[in-house]
């Protein structure tokens, strides 16, 4: 396990980082830097990232190096594209993100953080939000004891950070994966098209189909892929969950 030897408060400055992807395309609008943070609290049986559950992994980067790697392509994602912080579960280091985002925001970046938002709504939680120009809300599922079975946690959090960033008025963009047998049914979708009538700041809506290219890295982990016999979605099963949505 990789240590640093800094107090805790100079733990803000620095970050566990799975990986970077300096030209990102779909992860937020236009051309995106995106920081892939190590560590996450949810146990997505769909995960194709298993490798970012484990805090301990990744390599620890600081602030200034991350920033200056940053600013070295800002002019391919100004101004149209921006960064994106993205996981694992990336408000599990927040306070990297706010002093991130601070700094970007000094230099008119666009900032996104891609979230499941099963978090408290932390001081700190609110204060990274507002300096935060983009929301990729993950919503795991819309029926509470079948978000407990497919990711190991209640959707409760998830919602009331939903409602949190349609009260304030935050962007978000609403994503879930399309899941066949386990996300969409059309009793579900009907929820969550009800559940997303009460938020005012929903700017796209996506689905993003299950594929199973991740159950390798559970594989190599010494971990068994739970989902090993789902399909995997199609334009088709897209299509019809859209049209579902009304979308």
């Amino acid at each position: 396990m990789e240590t640093l030897n800094v107090s805790e408060e100079d733990l803000k400055y620095y970050a566990k980082v799975h990986s970077v992807e300096s030209f990102g395309a779909v992860d937020g609008p236009g051309i995106r830097y995106v920081l892939f943070l190590q560590g996450c609290h949810l146990q997505c049986k769909y995960c194709h990232n298993r490798d970012t559950w484990d805090m301990n992994g990744g390599k620890y980067k600081s602030l200034d190096d991350i920033y200056d790697s940053i600013l070295r392509y800002k002019n391919y994602i100004v101004p149209n594209g921006g960064v994106t912080v993205s996981g694992g579960e990336p408000l599990l280091q927040v306070k990297f993100l706010i002093e991130l985002f601070t700094k970007l925001k000094k230099q008119k970046i666009h900032t996104c953080i891609d979230t499941s938002g099963m978090v408290s709504l932390t001081d700190d939680i609110k204060k990274v939000l507002k300096l935060t120009d983009l929301v990729l809300l993950d919503i795991k599922h819309i029926d509470d004891e079948k978000c407990k079975d497919l990711v190991g946690r209640s959707n409760k959090l998830e919602l009331e950070f939903a409602k949190y960033l349609s009260d304030n008025n935050i962007p978000v963009w609403i994503r879930q994966v399309l899941i066949p047998g386990y996300t969409d049914s059309e009793e579900d979708l009907l929820k969550l098209k009800d559940f997303l009538s009460t938020l005012n700041n929903v700017k796209k809506v996506e689905f993003l189909p299950y594929h199973s290219m991740g159950e390798f890295k559970w594989k190599e982990l010494g971990f068994k892929y739970e989902l090993e016999d789902v399909r995997d979605a199609t334009s088709e099963d897209v299509d019809r969950a859209k049209r579902t949505l009304g979308i």
